[in-house]
């Protein structure tokens, strides 16, 4: 798991279209799940709802726009380095997959940015909404948020036994989401995250690890 303080950003620098009165881009996501513990993630849409100025800049009248995306593209703009921010009113967030670990963006996290480049993977959970930070205090607030829900999941990864974390990780998750929700999450996830065997994460799963 990576120390979430060697972790380093850029400073933001807030773009002509984050003026006063304008209304942030909001993104909601929602992937189709299937049945078992795997999520096919390229079958699955993501609902792109971008509320877009229909006025010139600074006017405060603004018109919805709904466009559907697949996850991959999601994906993609996450990689070339769009910041979003996970919306802090809702039971949702992202689990985003590196190589050797995964992490979870929940409630009030950044996304993006220079945070998440690499990533090959992402899973969403519940109704998850992004939404663009409108300035540098926006953008700072969300870094910091998602640095301690980093430290979070490594209070879990500071238990020396594997069926320990798997259970922490499991039960933390159960606070957060619906039981159709986790069981859609593959065993892999939570393994990544909490650095254990996808098998030891299926074995606390159906009440054997002890």
């Amino acid at each position: 798991m990576m120390d979430a303080q060697s972790k380093s950003f850029h400073r933001y620098s807030p773009s002509p279209e984050h003026v006063v009165g304008q209304k942030p881009h909001i993104f909601n996501v929602q992937a189709k799940s299937v049945s078992g513990d795997a999520m096919h993630l390229d079958d699955s849409t993501v609902k792109w709802w971008a509320e877009r100025a229909k006025h010139p800049l600074g006017s405060s009248s603004n018109v919805p726009v709904n466009e559907t995306l697949g996850v991959d593209s999601l994906l993609k703009k996450i990689n070339r380095g769009d910041l979003l921010v996970v919306n802090s009113r809702r039971r949702n967030g992202l689990i985003i997959f590196r190589e050797f670990y995964a992490e979870f963006a929940g409630p009030g996290a950044a996304v993006g940015g220079d945070f998440d480049r690499g990533c090959h993977k992402i899973i969403p959970l519940g109704n998850l909404s992004l939404i663009e930070p409108q300035d540098h205090e926006d953008h700072q607030k969300a870094l910091k948020i998602r640095l301690q829900w980093i430290r979070l999941t490594q209070n879990f990864t500071d238990q020396p036994r594997s069926v320990d974390r798997a259970q922490m990780i499991l039960d933390q998750f159960k606070t957060y989401f619906d039981k159709s929700t986790i069981d859609n999450v593959p065993n892999e996830a939570f393994a990544l995250m909490v650095g254990v065997l996808p098998q030891t994460v299926r074995r606390v799963r159906l009440g054997l690890g002890a």
